[in-house]
């Protein structure tokens, strides 16, 4: 489709070049590989994370799901492969409401790495990715991230981001009340990072953080910052087209995670430095 808009489309001409002759789309799969290969994607993330706009504020850690590009009829039992249905086998009719199917039985046909999930008891189940995100809380910035597969505790595993943390000074972490299990403020303790998360007021056993933490004034500034998170996910999933994924695996689905969050960082760099 890219190559059809360059033969007649002059915004895009304009943009390679006029006088040029459009190149093949086997030269334009083959340098896609290039970039892919060459992690294009995270230098070009952290190229656009540099500067005095990127400050050592308190983090914030968040992770969304990404509707993967496969169908809950492409969703099979992975001991059911090569049976072809027997009606309509192109398109065949699929009745799975009331059976039980879980990520353990069964598998995409379309999509290996993607995995059913969803965001909250009283959501929908999806194929989908989860995406995590870390910010710093002063311009709402993002400085880390990562693609994982749906494994029912992905949304935690920031932890991973918080591994990378630079410098030796504590610092705090905020999150929302997914992030308010005795694991995840383990794991802060042993990577010099305090735990500022939201309170979960449906645990049965309490809170996994102390009331002296909730006492600080930081704790209240940290919840109030930690939602510049939802920024970065409100615009990569409408701006960049984030919503429904029109890719496969999960290489190519972190590399234009990255992509899109470097894209966010520039647009949100650019009005900084313009604004008085």
């Amino acid at each position: 489709m890219l190559m059809e808009q360059l033969e007649y489309n002059l915004l895009f001409r304009w943009f390679v070049d006029m006088a040029e002759p459009v190149w093949v789309s086997t030269v334009f799969s083959e340098n896609r590989e290039r970039l892919m290969e060459g992690e294009i994607a995270k230098k070009f993330f952290d190229q656009a994370r540099r500067g005095e706009l990127l400050s050592d504020e308190p983090l914030s850690v968040d992770g969304p799901l990404i509707e993967a590009l496969a169908s809950h009829k492409s969703f099979q039992r992975k001991d059911a492969s090569g049976q072809t249905p027997k009606y309509d086998p192109g398109n065949p009719t699929v009745n799975f409401h009331g059976k039980k199917r879980s990520n353990d039985t069964h598998e995409s046909a379309t999509d290996a790495d993607a995995r059913l999930a969803r965001k909250s008891g009283g959501h929908e189940a999806n194929l989908a990715y989860c995406g995590n995100v870390k910010i710093e809380k002063r311009h709402g910035l993002a400085v880390d991230d990562e693609v994982l597969q749906c494994n029912g505790t992905a949304e935690r595993d920031p932890a991973l981001l918080m591994e990378r943390l630079e410098g030796n000074e504590r610092v705090t972490v905020a999150g929302d009340k997914g992030y308010n299990t005795r694991d995840f403020v383990k794991r802060c303790g042993g990577m010099n990072a305090t735990p500022h998360v939201a309170q979960n007021h449906k645990r049965a056993v309490g809170s996994a953080i102390d009331g002296r933490t909730m006492r600080h004034e930081g704790y209240r500034i940290s919840q109030q910052k930690r939602k510049r998170i939802e920024e970065i996910f409100g615009w990569k999933k409408v701006i960049g087209l984030l919503r429904k994924l029109r890719h496969r695996g999960a290489d190519v689905v972190d590399w234009l995670f990255a992509f899109t969050a470097a894209v966010y960082n520039v647009v949100r760099i650019n009005k900084l430095l313009a604004s008085p």
